[in-house]
């Protein structure tokens, strides 16, 4: 029988990386910090976006994982 994976529910304010699905996010990730909680598994986050602007989008909980250790230590 698998096992089932733990959930990692991050706090509002947290810095997370999301790994996406397409493009570019799906190879190194992206450093996001999660503003809010929505609807059906959702989490609001707040990333840098190309122009230099903060850019908001809703993501899946289970595309955001905790940073690595030491990374903004």
């Amino acid at each position: 029988m698998a096992r089932k994976k733990s959930v990692w529910l991050p706090q509002i304010g947290t810095v997370a990386s999301y790994i996406g699905r397409a493009g570019k996010l799906a190879r190194g990730g992206y450093n996001v910090r999660v503003v809010a909680e929505t609807c059906a598994d959702r989490m609001l986050v707040e990333a840098i976006g190309r122009s230099g602007l903060p850019i908001r989008f809703t993501v899946k909980r289970e595309n955001l994982a905790p940073l690595q250790p030491g990374l903004f230590d």
